[in-house]
């Protein structure tokens, strides 16, 4: 039941390596979280992936087959959701879906694509007049249009607001549960973290961890401990402060000890008649985990 294997992938351009022995793991029915910072190697692994670039070494599978051999029959069977896409402004969404479902022997109907995102009510309305959201629909519909096992979205939610971002969410997670694959690339730590079973981080061209988020916490096992006080840079004790990121006020500590330093801190709060506002304690997120890897 695996979607996407790759073994020691890499990828040279003269003697540069945009990619290092990447070996990684998508399994069927998954949301696959592929992370890193710009450049580190992220686009050059997915576009192997889709058949868009050729490897220079390594072994590739996807849905079983290599896609550097461009088949009809691997094509059929991916979908691909680019960051920016180009489609005609004055077609409807009704007529832009007819168009691209024609392009494929089994494709999916039009009403149930524009009923799986959201459009329903839009598929009159040209593209032109299509919010920024609703457009970005529009472009996972067209990459459903032939029906895929495997969808590759690219940075799908950049400049989205808060609420529709998380209705884009909520319409992938729905694709997930009628059995599509989703590898996605994103900035967006918050994204990752809601919709990925899996997460994996490149830097620099290496795959640097792979994992579900529990697996991750339980690698990097540290606790976050934050709370406010005044002056806390001139009134900490010097074991605590030694630990502490202070801005503004607000004190972040990153531990595997949280019950020594809770002691210690509270202990220390007490006896001086000091409030700790806002104490808050947690496992840390993706974010956190993501920053502290990559320091």
């Amino acid at each position: 039941m695996i979607a996407i294997e790759t073994n020691n992938l890499t990828k040279k351009y003269g003697d540069s390596l945009a990619i290092k022995e990447v070996s990684l793991t998508v399994n069927v029915g998954e949301v696959f979280a592929l992370l890193g910072p710009n450049g580190a190697g992220k686009t050059t692994t997915v576009e192997i992936l889709e058949g868009h670039r050729s490897k220079t070494s390594g072994q590739v599978t996807v849905l079983g087959m290599d896609p550097s051999n461009d088949s009809a029959a691997f094509r059929s069977k991916i979908g691909i959701v680019l960051q920016e896409t180009g489609i005609e402004q004055y077609l409807t969404a009704s007529e832009i879906l007819e168009q691209f479902t024609n392009f494929y022997e089994t494709p999916r109907k039009v009403s149930d694509l524009l009923e799986m995102t959201g459009l329903t009510e839009e598929k009159n309305k040209r593209v032109k007049k299509l919010s920024g959201g609703q457009k970005r629909r529009l472009d996972v519909a067209i990459g459903l249009c032939g029906n895929p096992d495997l969808l590759f979205l690219d940075e799908p939610t950049t400049g989205f607001d808060p609420s529709a971002r998380r209705n884009f969410w909520d319409m992938i997670k729905k694709l997930k549960t009628d059995g599509t694959t989703v590898v996605l690339t994103t900035h967006y730590m918050e994204e990752a973290e809601y919709l990925a079973d899996t997460v994996a981080l490149m830097n620099h061209g290496e795959l640097i961890t792979q994992g579900s988020l529990s697996e991750l916490r339980d690698e990097h096992n540290k606790t976050s401990i934050t709370f406010k006080m005044d002056n806390p840079q001139d009134l900490l004790p010097k074991t605590v402060a030694d630990i502490s990121l202070i801005s503004e006020g607000v004190v972040s500590i990153s531990t595997e000890n949280p019950t020594g330093v809770l002691s210690e801190l509270t202990g220390w709060a007490i006896s001086q008649g000091i409030e700790l506002g806002d104490l808050e304690v947690s496992r840390q997120n993706l974010e956190e985990i993501y920053l502290g890897i990559l320091e």
